[in-house]
């Protein structure tokens, strides 16, 4: 049974494949882009432990710098692999976090997120989506992934309810920090 509440002492952020070039070919960059910025303003506001992907960097580049900046120190992995759990250096850092909640953000939904996603399910961890913060070329392959991610155990979400699970008691400072993001 899926687990539906998140920890945040047990949650880490996956930023995948946020680069630029990827950023500019899917079909609800504007959504995604907020909805990352948002995420990753969280991650830093709350202290949440971050990781990212760089899908070869020589030819796509860095990550996207308005998503980086509030996590300027994430540890960042550059792969080939589509899924991440296919390289070394991903699965150390991942294991080393000693979390199980994951929640994956990124680009493309139906290759790279889902990919990734499949792995860490079958390596044991608990994979929330936030759907409004992954992206794909078309929709369709993007409403195809959420169905596929669904039905491998992953919890499909969305932003807000990832802001407000991690931060769920109102009326303290770093709610209201983290409140101050919903625009």
């Amino acid at each position: 049974m899926k687990n539906f509440h998140l920890e945040k002492d047990n949650t880490v952020f996956l930023f995948i494949d946020v680069q630029d070039k990827l950023i500019n070919s899917v079909f609800n960059k504007e959504q995604f882009m907020k909805n990352a910025k948002v995420l990753s303003e969280v991650a830093g506001i709350m202290g949440v432990e971050t990781l990212a992907t760089l899908q070869y960097p020589k030819g796509l580049g860095e990550m996207n710098a308005e998503v980086k900046a509030p996590i300027e120190n994430v540890n960042t992995i550059a792969k080939t692999a589509f899924s991440a759990m296919l390289d070394e250096e991903f699965v150390k850092a991942i294991k080393g976090t000693g979390k199980k909640q994951i929640v994956v953000l990124g680009i493309e939904a139906h290759v790279c997120v889902m990919f990734t996603a499949r792995d860490l399910i079958d390596a044991g961890f608990e994979v929330y989506i936030p759907s409004d913060a992954v992206g794909s070329r078309s929709e369709f392959n993007y409403n195809n992934a959420l169905h596929q991610l669904n039905e491998m155990g992953c919890v499909i979400t969305n932003t807000e309810s990832v802001m407000f699970d991690l931060n769920s008691v109102a009326g303290t400072e770093t709610f209201k920090k983290v409140q101050s993001l919903i625009k």
